[in-house]
């Protein structure tokens, strides 16, 4: 429990009716969390108003209520609290209530279009292994240490936040590293937080569903580094052009890290192949289990924040050599005859096409590439002839299927994919609905030597239609597949 006038010298108050000096038992801006003694707090949404469920709160049993407007009906023995922005109040009230756990850890953001899950989930795995307890908040998963908590969104709603937060400190954990959206931080769900450090990985197309333009989505992204505080470091990707638009506000020290450029952190691919890559790191070499220019950039990212937070060079090279892939990122799955299957997250343009250039990169001898890959239903149609557009061009095969349709005709999605394709790219495409279908055709279609690339859903293991979500992984259906041909 804590005193609400303690969690009120939080926030931007404009005005209280009724008492605060009063216990709080339970912070939520959900109404159906409510439970007695709670602090509802309403926020305006995108699909709907919390101002509408206050009452739904109190007959639940809050006692106080944080909102924008002050409802017309006011009820007995609730403290209704005005704010300027509850959006923002909701994260504030939250790290209140669970003491500022942000504070106890250094915590550690990634954001970028690309690469938050893999550069958070190493880094926890690096500090793990240099000996400290740590906590992760990723899209795969959540680790408080090493007790797994599932994952249902890249960056959780603000309460829920700082409690696994609470939780992580409460374990003992000295560092955290977490995802952060640009959803996250255009929802203000990190506001609150006290971050220790940022990195940015890259910035592509994607999500302009929700932000509608890409200034708007580049401008979510840089208020995380905006609101960085003077204490906290920022490591930015400096062969993407945003990453300089990233720092340029930012009271945080600054840091850069480059395949390309004169960096803070410097690497470059001496060799590489399927089983993983030589490269030479700030002048060290050292061997790696990971494929692909973007994964070298990735684990730069990892090794210069690696130092940013006081760990040995030499440390966190041998760690960095035994690291392992991420689950559902670049991950080889391989058939007796010889046909190797790599299955991956990517779902943007630019993530579809760094993975079909690295593969292309490790190409040997006649073997052909056919890629498997559909687009999410519900989500930004403007990226989906550009994903096909890439897919063809870059592949010698390519079959288009589903990915997760939501509430859209699966065929019509496919429809917007093949609007991408040049006359000349539509005899290697293949269309086929069923995604478990259309992974079996690809490995009918292949050969020994050949590779097959099965895109989009990665280490996700369903597949959302119509609002259900059905067990689905691109992973066993590839398995499946190789044992049947």
């Amino acid at each position: 429990m804590k005193e609400l006038e303690n969690i009120l010298k939080e926030l931007r108050v404009i005005n209280i009716h009724g008492d605060e000096k009063k216990l709080i038992t339970g912070v939520t801006a959900d109404s159906r969390d409510v439970q007695t003694g709670s602090l509802f707090i309403a926020v305006r949404g995108t699909k709907s108003d919390g101002h509408a469920f206050i009452g739904k709160a109190v007959e639940q049993g809050a006692t106080a209520v944080i909102c924008d407007t002050i409802p017309e009906k006011l009820h007995e023995g609730v403290t209704m609290i005005v704010v300027d922005d509850s959006a923002a109040a909701t994260g504030m009230a939250a790290s209140a209530f669970y003491d500022h756990p942000s504070r106890k850890l250094r915590l550690t953001g990634v954001t970028g279009t690309n690469g938050k899950t893999t550069i958070a989930t190493l880094l926890y795995n690096m500090f793990e292994g240099l000996g400290y307890k740590c906590g992760l908040l990723s899209t795969v998963c959540n680790y408080v240490h090493q007790t797994r908590r599932d994952a249902t969104h890249t960056t959780p709603d603000p309460v829920k936040l700082n409690a696994l937060l609470a939780e992580m400190a409460e374990a003992g954990c000295e560092y955290a590293f977490m995802e952060v959206s640009s959803h996250a931080v255009d929802q203000k769900r990190i506001a609150g937080l006290y971050f220790a450090g940022g990195i940015f990985t890259n910035l592509t197309h994607d999500h302009l569903d929700y932000h509608l333009t890409f200034d708007n989505y580049l401008a979510a992204k840089k208020k995380f580094f905006d609101n960085l505080p003077a204490e906290a470091f920022s490591l930015v990707n400096a062969d993407d052009r945003n990453g300089s638009v990233m720092v340029q506000n930012t009271k945080a020290a600054k840091h850069n890290f480059s395949m390309r450029k004169i960096a803070g952190f410097r690497c470059s691919i001496i060799e590489q192949g399927f089983e993983g890559m030589l490269l030479k790191i700030n002048g060290t070499e050292v061997w790696t289990h990971f494929i692909g220019d973007y994964n070298a950039s990735n684990l730069l990212a990892v090794y210069g924040t690696a130092l940013l937070l006081g760990a040995q060079s030499e440390e966190v090279l041998k760690i960095l050599s035994a690291l392992r892939p991420v689950d559902g990122r670049m991950e080889v799955i391989r058939s007796v005859d010889g046909i190797t299957g790599i299955v991956d997250y990517a779902h943007t343009p630019d993530a579809v096409e760094n993975v079909i250039e690295a593969v292309n990169r490790l190409r040997q001898g006649a073997g052909r590439l056919i890629v498997v890959v559909g687009a999410g239903g519900d989500r930004d149609r403007t990226k989906r002839p550009v994903m096909a557009r890439i897919a063809a061009t870059g592949a010698d095969r390519v079959i288009l299927t589903s990915d997760n349709p939501r509430s859209e005709d699966p065929d019509s999605i496919i429809d917007d994919m093949q609007a991408g394709l040049t006359p000349d790219a539509i005899p290697k495409m293949i269309r086929i609905t069923s995604r478990a279908d259309a992974i079996r055709a690809a490995v009918m279609l292949a050969r020994p030597g050949d590779i097959i690339i099965v895109a989009g859903k990665g280490h996700e293991t369903y597949q959302e239609v119509n609002g259900v979500r059905h067990h689905f992984d691109d992973r066993e259906e590839l398995r499946k597949a190789f044992k049947m041909s």
